[in-house]
C-alpha cells in the first residue's frame, strides 16, 4: 500500500471535500485571483471566502500574497500531486481486481455456453451390407 504523508493528505482531502473550495481551486487553475474575485461567483461575503481560503492555505493548496491592501491567491499544485499519487495506487488496485473479475466472468460464460450447446449427433456408420 502507498504511504504518503497521511496528516497532509487528510488536510488536503478535507479541503477538497467542500464544493466551494473545489470551485475556487478551479478558478485558480486559470491563474491568480484576488479574494474578491474568488468570492464573487459564490455570492458570499469576503469573510466567508476568507475562511475557505484559509482552509485551502492550511492544506498547502494555495498561497496568498498581500500586495498593498489586496490579497492575491494562486494555486500550489504540489499537494494535489500527492493526492493524485495516492488515488492512482487505488486506481491500479481496482483495475487489477476488475480485470480478475472480468476473466472469471468470461470463463464462466464459456463454461455455461459449452453446457448449453446440444451435442451434435454422430453420423451413423453404415452397417455391413447397407449402402
Amino acid at each position: 500500500m502507498v504511504e504518503l504523508m497521511t496528516p497532509e493528505l487528510d488536510t488536503v482531502f478535507h479541503a477538497l471535500g467542500d464544493a466551494t473550495r473545489r470551485r475556487m481551486l478551479g478558478q485558480l487553475a486559470d491563474g491568480e485571483r484576488t479574494v474578491s474575485e474568488l468570492a464573487a461567483p459564490h455570492a458570499m461575503s469576503l469573510a466567508a471566502a476568507s475562511k475557505h481560503i484559509k482552509v485551502l492555505e492550511g492544506a498547502g493548496l494555495i498561497r496568498r500574497d498581500v500586495r498593498g491592501r489586496t490579497h492575491v491567491c494562486r494555486l500550489e499544485p504540489g499537494p494535489l500531486a500527492h493526492a493524485h499519487e495516492w488515488l492512482a495506487w487505488y486506481k491500479r488496485f481496482w483495475t487489477d481486481r476488475l480485470d480478475v473479475l472480468e476473466d472469471l466472468l468470461r470463463d464462466e460464460d464459456a463454461r455455461t455456453a459449452a453446457r448449453e450447446t446440444p451435442a451434435k449427433p454422430k453420423p451413423d456408420k453404415p452397417q455391413e451390407g447397407e449402402l
